[in-house]
């Protein structure tokens, strides 16, 4: 057996000192990128430049650099925009409700799985501008120059790291989650609770209970439901989602968009770690006051109702269904 020189760390705590620095470097670099996204939309007066989804992504791609969403810059990219334009298509030409929300949510699905891109969020590109009520055909523009950025750093972070540096065990499960689901009874339950969802919001006039990223967060969720951290711990969801929306539209109220968006980020971190979860569409939820046409208390409200209704819906499947098929597609 080697015997390490009194004072040395053996391998496996270099491993996990590396791995905490790069974890450290890319939820900062993730920080700086959002504020650097935020003063472009502020100075051009393009709010949609500011994508929300672009928290999520950032801190996924640069503490996770050798990860799924990473390892895919194009599809990062590109995607993402490919849902815009649908989005932006359904907005135009129908009125919020049942047919338009089922049509941008499912075509956006359709894009990501056609594609076998990795890249979820980019549901929650496409279900955005309905939400919003966003028309402009430079909304799509607006997100690809978000998603190039984003990957030209990502791509230029994996080369300052070193050939040596391994994923945990933890992020190759986050690898799986990422990857397109098996089966098609996972859908019928995200469609499902997609339609439950809008008759809450037909019933409340709170579009926000169906906030976009809820559906990324169901995509996951119901998809890998055998490995998906946060289906195991379900009721965590819901207060980790409420209280990353109420900390972005306090920021939001006090500090204005620019400021707000590198706080609102780091807030969003700072509850996931609390919780111990990684549901990167939850850094969304903080950045969407900033996008919003005056936000009110309405909204952390609307988000929490929302995540307790998918979580109430998706332990009503699970027992209903047993199990549901989870799962990433064979390669």
């Amino acid at each position: 057996m080697a015997i390490l020189p009194q004072g040395s760390a053996s391998p496996a705590q270099d491993a996990t000192g590396e791995r905490r620095w790069v974890r450290l470097g890319g939820e900062t670099m993730a920080v700086l990128y959002i504020a650097v996204i935020a003063a472009i939309a502020s100075a051009t007066g393009a709010f949609y430049v500011l994508f929300p989804e672009l928290g999520a992504l950032s801190h996924d791609v640069l503490t996770r650099p050798r990860g799924a969403w990473a390892k895919a810059p194009v599809l990062l990219a590109i995607t993402p925009p490919l849902t815009g334009i649908i989005g932006i298509f359904f907005t135009r030409t129908l009125p919020y409700g049942y047919l338009s929300v089922l049509l941008t949510v499912g075509s956006s699905i359709a894009v990501v799985l056609a594609l076998e891109s990795p890249i979820a969020p980019a549901i929650s590109a496409g279900l955005l501008p309905l939400v919003l009520g966003v028309k402009s055909w430079w909304y799509p523009p607006g997100i690809l120059l978000g998603t190039v950025l984003l990957a030209a750093l990502s791509m230029l972070w994996q080369r300052v790291l070193p050939d040596y540096y391994r994923p945990t065990t933890e992020s190759l499960v986050d690898d799986a989650i990422e990857l397109a689901p098996r089966g098609y009874w996972w859908l019928a339950a995200l469609m499902g609770f997609v339609v439950v969802a809008i008759f809450f919001v037909e019933l409340s006039g709170l579009r926000f209970i169906l906030f976009p990223p809820l559906v990324v967060i169901g995509f996951e969720m119901f998809g890998h439901t055998a490995i998906c951290p946060w289906a195991q711990r379900p009721l965590r969801l819901p207060a980790a989602c409420f209280l990353t929306a109420l900390g972005g539209f306090l920021l939001w109220k006090w500090l204005g968009v620019v400021p707000a968006a590198v706080f609102s980020m780091a807030w969003g971190i700072f509850v996931l770690r609390c919780f111990d979860l990684h549901v990167p569409p939850a850094l969304a939820v903080a950045l969407l006051p900033l996008v919003m046409d005056s936000p009110t208390i309405a909204y952390p409200l609307s988000v929490g109702a929302g995540t307790l209704l998918m979580t109430l819906w998706f332990l009503a499947c699970r027992r209903a269904l047993g199990i549901l098929p989870a799962g990433p597609r064979p390669a």
